[in-house]
């Protein structure tokens, strides 16, 4: 086990060991609080462009399995944790945290104070920075300087070169509470604009009765209008919405218009973009699985997963056609929205949770009838 550093762009260091590949990774450093969950979260592409740092002391001890993967492979720049775990005791597990990085060639640390770390990313808000244990400081200061996230387009990394259909269901242990109905008794399509879907989404979307049929980012209104959906999905995504060229935000207006609509996360923020709607970045953003959401119309708290770096704005989605439907109890942000004539709904967190929490499921099913009754 090497020595490792993380160096921040404040000039902050951190000195710990290597996990997974021996190298040097750059990224903007953002915290999560799950304290499970840790392979969906590697996987997830929202992460591209980022180095992730788990508050959780302990990770890996449950270790890896293929079934749990939200994309082909992890995206995450790099990741950083307390301790990793070098035992995975689970019947489910196939390979070990530090040996699954190895595999996809993801830069981490171990051994840092994370709790440092975490309390310094609250106050001064996402950082850039590098981990290494080949490079010195100085050459780290350089790549981190050179970085750049903001108003760039991370989807082109992570979206479907080709489109494919999806149909595969939800996992299940057989001692689920709560198991999400098939609401369709008539099969309907969903075309999903991919911007970096996670796969259970798509395994929602099949399980209350869609065809879900995906493409990429890039897909004109003509050609989606050739598929003849029922309606159209706006998935999760990496990085700043506002780096996505015009012309594409346009299409995505039309088909807000034209379609019944739902979008998650960065399709969430898109659809605000394609009405013009002000998108900011946060702080530090929201990564976990316990963000207590309040729904405005029934008064009820949900705990959602979450992850994203920026939000839309509250007032001017008001004077753009749209109603508040949700609100982040922490910090009063917009967690989802309504047109007031249009078949469109979003949410800025992740009701699909995999691994959890699951209190938001039930918004597949809103969105299935939604287009029954429609």
């Amino acid at each position: 086990m090497k020595k490792a550093i993380l160096v921040l762009e404040n000039g902050a260091l951190f000195e710990g060991y290597t996990i997974g590949k021996e190298g040097t990774a750059v990224g903007e450093v953002v915290f999560n609080t799950a304290m499970s969950g840790y392979q969906e979260i590697l996987t997830d592409p929202s992460y591209k462009g980022q180095i992730v740092t788990m508050t959780y002391t302990q990770i890996g001890n449950y270790g890896i399995n293929s079934k749990d993967e939200e994309s082909v492979k992890p995206y995450v720049e790099g990741f950083v944790v307390k301790e990793a775990s070098e035992i995975a005791s689970n019947f489910r597990s196939e390979q070990t945290l530090d040996s699954y990085l190895k595999r996809y060639e993801i830069v981490g640390i171990e051994g840092i104070d994370t709790r440092r770390l975490t309390k310094m990313l609250r106050v001064k808000g996402s950082l850039v920075g590098a981990i290494s244990c080949e490079e010195t400081t100085e050459e780290l200061k350089k790549r981190i300087n050179s970085f750049e996230i903001v108003g760039k387009d991370m989807v082109k990394f992570v979206s479907t070169e080709q489109p494919y259909e999806f149909k595969d269901g939800i996992f299940r242990f057989g001692y689920e509470r709560r198991k999400i109905r098939k609401v369709l008794d008539k099969t309907k399509k969903v075309v999903v604009i991919d911007f970096g879907v996670k796969r259970n989404i798509l395994r929602y979307l099949v399980e209350v009765g869609f065809d879900v049929y995906v493409v990429g980012a890039y897909t004109t209104y003509e050609e989606i209008k050739s598929l003849n959906p029922d309606a159209i999905f706006f998935s999760n995504g990496p990085g700043d919405p506002r780096g996505i060229n015009n012309k594409w935000i346009k299409e995505y207006r039309r088909m807000a218009e034209n379609f019944i609509c739902f979008g998650i996360c960065f399709g969430h923020q898109i659809i605000a973009r394609a009405f013009d709607i002000e998108i900011y970045k946060m702080k530090f953003g929201h990564h976990g699985g316990n963000h207590p959401v309040k729904d405005l119309e029934s008064d009820k708290i949900f705990v959602t997963a979450q992850n994203h770096n920026y939000a839309v704005d509250e007032k001017d989605l008001v004077e753009k056609g749209f109603k508040i439907t949700y609100i982040n109890l922490n910090d009063g942000s917009v967690e989802g929205m309504m047109h007031k004539d249009l078949p469109l709904m979003s949410v800025q967190y992740h009701p699909e949770a995999s691994p959890g929490p699951h209190d938001a499921e039930y918004l597949f099913e809103r969105f299935a009838l939604m287009v029954k009754e429609n």
